[in-house]
Order: C-alpha cells, then sequence, then structure tokens
C-alpha cells in the first residue's frame, strides 16, 4: 500500500461512490466496491482501508433512513452477530489473503443459493418457511406489509395458524442466528457482510424503506464495533487512514445519487440487482 498508482486510486475512488450509492439504494451493491478494494490493495489491508469509508457512508444512510429501522429484527441480531466478528477475528490472526478472498466467495454464493430455494418454496405455496414472506404476502413480513418494513403479529415472523405462529417463530430464530453469525464474520474477515444481511432481510420480506433503514443502523452499529477489532490486529494505522482522508470525499455524491434513485427501482427490480450483485462479488473473490 505504500505506492498506489493514478489508475488505482481512480478505481478506489469510484469504488467509494459506490459505498455511498449501495448503502442509500442497493445494498447488495456494495459486493463491487469490496472487490475492487481487494484486487487493488491486499486483501487483508483492503478492509483496515474500507472499514472508515462504510462507516460513513453508514452515517449517511441512517441521516436518510433512521426512521425506517426494525428494531425487533435488529435486537434479535445483535447476539448472533457478535459471536460472528469473535470468530471473524480469530479467523484473521492467522489466515492469509487467498484464505479470506476463498472462504468469503464460498459463504456468499452458497448463501444466495439458500435464499433462492427458500423463496421459491414460498412462492410455490408450499408454506413460509423461517420467517419468509411472499411476493402475495401471504406471510406476515410479506412484500404488501408496511413500507417501513414492521413486523405484524404477536411474534416476529408468525404463520398463519396457532401452531404454524410457534414453528415458525422458533424456525426464524433460527434463521436469524444463522445469518446473524454468517454476517458478522464476513464483516469482520473482510466487510463482506452486507451481501450476508441483505439475503436475510429480503428473505423477511422487507420493502426497500424498511430494508435500507435496518440496514442502515445494523451496519452503523457493527461498522463502529469492529474498529477496536481492526486496529488490534493492525487492519488501521495512519497509512490507511491517509488514504481514507482521500477517498472519504467520494462517497458524499454516491450517496446523493443512490438517494436520488431509490424511489425509481421497481420492487422486484431492486431484489433481483442485490442478488445478482451478491453473485458477481462472491465469483470476483472465489475465482480471481
Amino acid at each position: 500500500m505504500d505506492t498506489i498508482t493514478l489508475w488505482q486510486l481512480a478505481a478506489l475512488a469510484a469504488a467509494s461512490t459506490l459505498v455511498g450509492f449501495s448503502k442509500t439504494a442497493v445494498s447488495g451493491a456494495n459486493t463491487i466496491s469490496l472487490a475492487v478494494f481487494a484486487a487493488v490493495l491486499p486483501a487483508r489491508e483492503s478492509t483496515g482501508v474500507l472499514l472508515p469509508i462504510l462507516i460513513a457512508g453508514d452515517l449517511l444512510a441512517v441521516h436518510v433512513y433512521r426512521r425506517h429501522a426494525h428494531w425487533p429484527t435488529l435486537l434479535r441480531l445483535f447476539p448472533a452477530v457478535a459471536v460472528g466478528v469473535v470468530a471473524g477475528t480469530l479467523f484473521m490472526v492467522w489466515a492469509d489473503d487467498a484464505a479470506v478472498r476463498i472462504s468469503i466467495g464460498a459463504i456468499l454464493l452458497f448463501m444466495t443459493g439458500v435464499t433462492l430455494w427458500r423463496r421459491r418454496i414460498a412462492e410455490n405455496g408450499i408454506g413460509t418457511e423461517n420467517g419468509i414472506g411472499t411476493e402475495s404476502g401471504s406471510g406476515t413480513e410479506s412484500r404488501s406489509g408496511t413500507e417501513n418494513g414492521s413486523e405484524t403479529g404477536s411474534g416476529a415472523e408468525t404463520g398463519t395458524g396457532s401452531g404454524g405462529e410457534a414453528a415458525s417463530a422458533a424456525s426464524g430464530r433460527t434463521a436469524a442466528r444463522g445469518y446473524g453469525v454468517l454476517g458478522g464474520f464476513t464483516t469482520m474477515v473482510a466487510n463482506a457482510g452486507g451481501p450476508v444481511m441483505s439475503l436475510y432481510l429480503l428473505s423477511a420480506g422487507f420493502r426497500k424503506l424498511g430494508f435500507l433503514g435496518t440496514s442502515a443502523w445494523f451496519f452503523l452499529i457493527v461498522n463502529v464495533s469492529k474498529v477496536p477489532f481492526s486496529v488490534s490486529l493492525g487492519l488501521i494505522d495512519a497509512r490507511s487512514l491517509l488514504l481514507d482522508a482521500c477517498l472519504l470525499l467520494f462517497v458524499l455524491p454516491g450517496a446523493y445519487l443512490g438517494r436520488a434513485c431509490v424511489d425509481r427501482i421497481n420492487q422486484k427490480v431492486f431484489d433481483r440487482i442485490v442478488i445478482g450483485a451478491t453473485v458477481v462479488g462472491g465469483l470476483q473473490l472465489l475465482l480471481f
């Protein structure tokens, strides 16, 4: 990271702009920024440089969408995320660049496949599984629910019958724990928790504003909590912060562009972009 060419700096600046855009429009698109940083910089060092830029994007996203967060979902996720962050820190103690890239790429592709399979089951009317809302709105977290992503019913993720309520709530908690641990692990290892949590929120049936508001608060809290771990691992130092000072200027225009575009994005297109960006990012990390 001692010498960076002009084209490399331009690539990092474009990726920083995309961070701002992803935080206020399409969260899953952030995997592209992750891939660019990991391609230009050593994979381990790139995580330390990217983290302050992500926090800046999180602050902008919280400012825009702070009223749309669903706190019961956040509180359900945080304990599992903490476990994942600790596991990711231990992994980073010994992992080299190749191990980081391959592990994260494989996790992203696996989670994409699981989410698509779960959504297909729900759309085929076989029944909701682990609290997935369907496009037709048969689940209580469906896309026909409130714009702020709130969940109705007595449980966080309820079914359509009394027996189904208990089973769905239990499976929903299991899903939250699984996604939470993976999200914490991937965000600590390579700042790649965005796709994992995007898939979880999509599977839970959040609409755009609820999705973005819940994501904004989630990642602001988690990314700030990661700073001491990253400093202790030597991933954030004076050199990385100097580079951050140059790149932070590009986050704001990206966030403004994302906010201007988000209301014009069709819900189905929104979902497809998130999933597609996750696949692209996963393949990039796994194969290159």
